[in-house]
């Protein structure tokens, strides 16, 4: 499969040595241009380009860049061909992001991400899964140890297309229903970077309680934030993992 990807940042950069390990052809593009992007990227033969580049000729394009800068994208997504799969690994943390209004009303981030591209439809996968747990921690397809990863999308093509390219990374791609019910996934669900297993994340989307997602993200954040001022406090993803079951879930 032909595939762009868009961000270099923890994310993109594991997609970037792992897919064209699995045969596929990548090509990875930053805001710097391709000059910038570290070589050891580009050691399993993804190639450096430009994000106009990255979007040209593929069959997947994924985004891995800061919700809040999606919108400077939509006229590359736009001009995409209709059969192309654009899939975003992105998150909303207001203390991070640009204050997004419509979000903090209760929107999707996926769904305002959509409307910002103009209605173009997307996946939403990779986001409920920490960087470091996405570097390390890959099983072949049938291992008990494997960790699944939801996958959100309106357009039954573009959900095919994300699902395999999860498989495809070393995890189970868990079906998790359309855009509308994307908050399923988001940051403060019991799904969200908690290293489930595929029947652990059909049961913890289920359980989701779109009102109480947002405070309990706020909270894990407190804490990581309270941690993070005493430099003798390990926070890695072993640590994050726990946090956020006892909070999440």
């Amino acid at each position: 499969m032909n595939i762009g990807i868009i961000g270099v940042g923890s994310i993109g950069s594991t997609l970037a040595k792992r897919l064209p390990a699995k045969g596929h052809d990548v090509k990875i593009a930053n805001s710097r241009g391709p000059e910038t992007i570290d070589e050891d990227l580009l050691a399993n033969g993804a190639q450096a380009v430009t994000a106009e580049e990255a979007a040209s000729d593929v069959d997947a394009l994924i985004l891995s860049i800061p919700l809040a800068a999606m919108p400077k994208l939509a006229p590359i997504i736009q001009a995409l061909p209709d059969e192309t799969a654009v899939i975003d690994t992105s998150n909303y943390y207001p203390h991070r992001d640009d204050a997004i209004e419509a979000i903090n009303n209760g929107q999707t981030e996926s769904e305002w991400v959509v409307e910002q591209f103009g209605g173009r439809t997307i996946a939403k996968a990779w986001n409920a899964v920490l960087a470091g747990v996405f570097a390390d921690q890959a099983r072949e397809s049938g291992d008990p140890e494997r960790i699944a990863i939801p996958v959100a999308a309106d357009d039954a093509h573009t959900g095919e297309i994300a699902r395999s390219l999860v498989e495809d990374t070393g995890f189970d791609a868990v079906d998790a229903g359309p855009l509308t019910e994307s908050w399923r996934q988001q940051p403060g669900s019991p799904v969200y970077c908690t290293s489930l297993s595929a029947d652990q994340v059909v049961d913890a989307l289920a359980r989701a309680e779109k009102d109480r997602i947002p405070p309990r993200r706020d909270l894990a954040i407190g804490v990581i934030m309270d941690r993070a001022d005493d430099p003798s406090l390990t926070i890695d993803h072993h640590y994050l993992t726990q946090l956020n079951r006892v909070i999440y879930g």
